[in-house]
């Protein structure tokens, strides 16, 4: 995988969705996770995205996750993170956006 590759896995499960994404989320990235994530009807379901696996999130990375909870909260969902990286979990703690996220183990 190289800088440009994200690789994105969904696990639908009834009430919820596991999104799995590995790679950076980055300007050339985000727009594929959306794409992907943009397909799957979000009413009243609880999307988790697994990060794990990602390497690197820039601020576009940021944008994304805001976007990606807005959408879920206009849909009746919710928008969870699991496994958020350090260096994820530093650019959510830098901006004070991290408690806008539950996070699950």
């Amino acid at each position: 995988m190289n800088a440009f590759d994200v690789d994105v896995t969904m696990r639908p499960d009834g009430a919820a969705v596991t999104v799995t994404v590995a790679g950076e989320l980055d300007l050339a990235t985000c727009p594929r996770v959306t794409r992907a994530i943009d397909g799957i009807p979000l009413a009243g379901r609880t999307l988790t995205l697994e990060l794990s696996a990602v390497t690197f999130m820039d601020p576009t990375g940021l944008n994304m996750l805001l976007g990606l909870r807005e959408r879920a909260r206009a849909e009746g969902g919710t928008l969870d993170l699991a496994g958020v990286p350090e260096q994820a979990q530093n650019v959510l703690d830098l901006t004070g956006t991290g408690e806008l996220f539950p996070l699950c183990p």
